[in-house]
């Protein structure tokens, strides 16, 4: 699964800069995060980052439009840090 930040979001800039994917980055209001590079940090840590350093109680939320299970996520972090190499 995908996290996604709400309307909620201040742009207090704390979890940009956490985040080991470079998935998020600023939108034209709030900050927004990339499907495509959010692991949720699996393959970094054992929680997302982005959500512990979020002041905003229930601002970074799962994306219920990007569904993933645990090995679908460990499976994008492979592909993501692989690219990387080449």
């Amino acid at each position: 699964m995908a996290l996604l930040i709400t309307e909620k979001c201040t742009n207090c800039d704390m979890c940009l800069p956490e985040c080991p994917n470079n998935a998020i980055s600023v939108g034209d209001n709030i900050y927004e995060i990339d499907p495509n590079l959010c692991t949720e940090c699996v393959g970094h840590y054992e929680t997302p980052t982005c959500q512990k350093v979020c002041p905003i109680s229930n601002c970074i939320k799962t994306d219920p439009d990007h569904q993933e299970s645990q090995e679908m996520l460990w499976e994008k972090f492979v592909l993501i840090h692989h690219s990387d190499k080449l």
